[in-house]
């Protein structure tokens, strides 16, 4: 059905609705600054790049954390992963900060549950959307 780039860009598109809904949910603590005053399309931009920086960030250095903690995560049952998690999404808030918009977050608990609804929503959104990001069985 979609080319690799399609699912790319819907996986983004999906990232940045489970962002946006993450922010509305956990506001004030959690929060998307646009790069400019202005409107929704200001807003939309800044949490679609938001959103490819998470992926970004959680694809290297999470890729990363998760090779290297892997025994931590066994013996923690996976538990772990809500404070890499937690880390992560501040990583992000810290990377935006310095670039003047994106994300915010008020401290590291808020981080952790603002990862955890973050996951949650982009799983159940992943799910809707699921007969649309499938690969076809033909080539």
């Amino acid at each position: 059905m979609m080319g690799r780039m399609g699912r790319l860009i819907l996986r983004l598109l999906i990232n940045a609705l489970a962002l946006w809904l993450t922010t509305l949910i956990l506001a004030p603590h959690v929060e998307v600054v646009p790069y400019a005053p202005g409107g929704n399309f200001e807003l939309f931009l800044t949490i679609l790049l938001t959103a490819l920086l998470f992926g970004l960030v959680n694809g290297i250095i999470g890729g990363i954390i998760r090779v290297v903690a892997f025994p931590i995560y066994i013996l923690t049952l996976g538990l772990i992963s809500l404070v890499v998690n937690g880390l992560l999404l501040l990583l992000v808030a810290w990377i935006s900060s310095l670039l003047g918009f994106g994300l915010t977050v008020e401290n590291f608990w808020w981080g952790v549950l603002g990862a955890l609804v973050l996951g949650v929503i982009g799983w159940l959104i992943g799910i809707l959307l699921r007969p649309f990001t499938k690969k076809s069985s033909r080539r």
